[in-house]
């Protein structure tokens, strides 16, 4: 799908598609963390999902605003972990369907309730 505004969630289709496949875990990464990642952890939060987010997975063009994002509001809306803590949560998780690291550093995930957003 499509991102064409600051939050992935604002496309309807995304939360449909996602509930439709019973993912109830959503794992956060992006280039605009005070905007995009934001702005869908937010979305993600208030739509019901469990969040997830991958801090060193993302990054801003301000990084007062990063560190703004990273420490004050992505506690509140959900878990937070570097990329390795969150494929080794996941592999806890689903022990058998194990999550894996990629070469370009994306999380390869089995089927299982789990979606990975960039924004």
């Amino acid at each position: 799908m499509t991102k064409r505004t600051r939050g992935a969630f604002t496309n309807p289709d995304l939360e449909e598609h996602l509930k439709a496949l019973g993912v109830t875990q959503v794992v956060l990464a992006g280039i605009a963390t005070s905007s995009g990642v934001e702005s869908t952890a937010r979305q993600a939060y208030e739509l019901g999902f469990n969040v997830t987010l991958a801090i060193d997975a993302m990054t801003d063009g301000s990084a007062e605003s990063h560190e703004y994002s990273l420490k004050r509001i992505f506690p509140k809306l959900g878990e937070t972990g570097s990329t390795q803590e969150v494929v080794e949560w996941l592999d806890n998780t689903f022990p058998t369907a194990p999550a894996r690291l990629t070469k370009d550093r994306t999380v390869a995930l089995p089927q299982h309730p789990i979606s990975t957003i960039c924004t």
